[in-house]
């Protein structure tokens, strides 16, 4: 029986009927809310909520002693950023309306209906834990440093968007919402999802899916698992990476490619916590935190009616968009550096000297591939040097591959796909020429080579240009 406590805040519950205090809970406790105090004194609710700081608390309003407005007063003033659920017999609207400008966050009538708890609970919860995260980056933002560096040791950059980005990913890595990752192929949103994974304080273990392609039948067994007899050749009960993650993190990569059917399935673990197994009728509870994925856009697809808007909405509770590489060419040399020696290391050879010349050509360079194709790159380089010297040879070829690959597909457009805009009246060849080489000399740190890739022609041949503008 798994013992860890959710949500890590309990929830207390002030009511002086017994029944009452033991319904909730039980409710609670099989919504897979197992962290629960409970009061039955309204004169000792004030000093509990002091000693155990619950993330919601449920406040009967009818009690000897205390009457539960006044405690709701004194919560409200002293502790504002707890949300107060009100449970009570008074069904007036003036009662209602009376807690809620009294700072209520919701107002359940007994006898108490266990959906409507669920659901009031799991959204205080929510508000709760935003709350936290708000004040979390509120210090970091003061602060201007990370707390945990080592989490993010695996990721290579100096680039202060990126620093950014974990700044806020420390902020949000130990609730329990959804997060979804954005960002072109390449751009590394699992190393991400691990990230937020080793800052969480989690004690499961991170899984990881790629849901791209997958049948509806194929990610409900994936995700959910079965029963033994579930469908023909179920010969024995799987369990599904839902519950291999539990107290920890599911990892779904490329969330964007998934089925209609399987969207509703998502949205259902995601607002229910609940799932059920092939071939089994009762729902399973779950305690995976879900972290998504996607390269595409989103909101085109939901435009398009290819992806659902409340799961979209449910998805990007915290959302991270990963700078593509040419946004952080600042981390271009240690990126090299670091894969030179790791593409060393797997292929057995030493690690070669990187010539200055190859970082004014890779800065000149818009990387449709990201970090992926930079790493094909350097190993592909590693593999053929024999000199000491990282070849430049393979990063021109590659370079000149992709140039030539994109002008044939978009023949107006430069290389990144900003199309080029003229002055009035038009430059003559002969002045267009001029500050076509010139762009390229300052965008190569005045490196001939490097120059000479971007234009498209040799070394050589811009050699003699040069020497004509002179």
């Amino acid at each position: 029986m798994n013992n860890t406590p959710y949500p890590t805040k309990p929830i207390l519950v002030i009511d002086d009927e017994e029944s009452i205090l033991f319904s909730v809970d039980t409710i609670l406790q099989l919504a897979g809310m197992n962290n629960v105090l409970t009061c039955s004194d309204s004169k000792q609710a004030m000093a509990l909520v002091g000693q155990s700081s619950p993330s919601v608390i449920l406040l009967d309003l009818n009690m000897p002693h205390l009457d539960g407005g006044a405690i709701l007063d004194q919560l409200t003033g002293q502790y504002p950023q707890i949300p107060v659920i009100i449970i009570t017999g008074r069904i007036d609207a003036e009662t209602a309306v009376s807690c809620m400008k009294s700072g209520a966050f919701d107002y359940i009538v007994k006898p108490v209906d266990e959906n409507r708890l669920v659901a009031s609970v799991r959204k205080s919860l929510q508000y709760s834990e935003l709350q936290d995260e708000n004040l979390v980056l509120k210090e970091q933002l003061r602060q201007g440093a990370l707390k945990y560096p080592e989490a993010f040791a695996e990721i290579i950059t100096c680039s202060p968007k990126m620093l950014l980005l974990f700044g806020y990913i420390e902020s949000i890595a130990k609730t329990s919402q959804p997060v979804l990752i954005s960002g072109e192929t390449g751009t590394g949103k699992e190393l991400i999802a691990r990230a937020i994974h080793r800052l969480s304080d989690t004690h499961g273990e991170f899984i990881a899916v790629n849901v791209a392609g997958l049948d509806d039948n194929v990610f409900t067994d994936s995700l959910f698992g079965h029963v033994k007899g579930a469908f023909t050749g179920a010969n024995a009960p799987r369990m599904g990476l839902v519950e291999r993650a539990a107290d920890g993190t599911l990892f779904l990569d490329e969330i964007g490619d998934l089925s209609a059917t399987s969207q509703i399935k998502l949205l259902r673990l995601l607002q229910e916590k609940e799932y059920m197994p092939l071939g089994q009728d009762s729902t399973r509870i779950s305690r995976a935190r879900v972290i998504a994925s996607t390269h595409v856009d989103l909101w085109e697809l939901q435009q398009k009616e290819l992806f659902r808007q409340d799961l979209h909405y449910r998805l990007r509770t915290h959302r991270i968009v990963l700078p593509p590489l040419r946004e952080r060419k600042e981390d271009i040399e240690l990126l090299v550096d670091h894969l030179s020696q790791s593409a060393a290391q797997a292929l057995k050879k030493p690690k070669p000297r990187i010539p200055q010349e190859l970082m004014s050509l890779l800065a000149s360079y818009h990387f449709p591939g990201n970090i992926r194709e930079l790493q094909a790159m350097v190993f592909d380089a590693i593999a053929q040097h024999k000199s000491g010297i990282l070849p430049l040879t393979v990063f021109r070829a590659h370079i000149a591959t992709v140039r030539q690959s994109e002008a044939k597909i978009h023949p107006n457009h430069s290389s990144n796909g900003i199309p080029l805009t003229f002055a009035d009246p038009l430059p003559t060849i002969k002045q267009a020429t001029r500050m076509l080489v010139e762009e390229a000399m300052h965008r190569a740190g005045s490196n001939q080579s490097a120059a000479a890739a971007m234009l498209g022609i040799t070394q050589q041949a811009l050699s003699n240009r040069l020497k004509k503008m002179v």
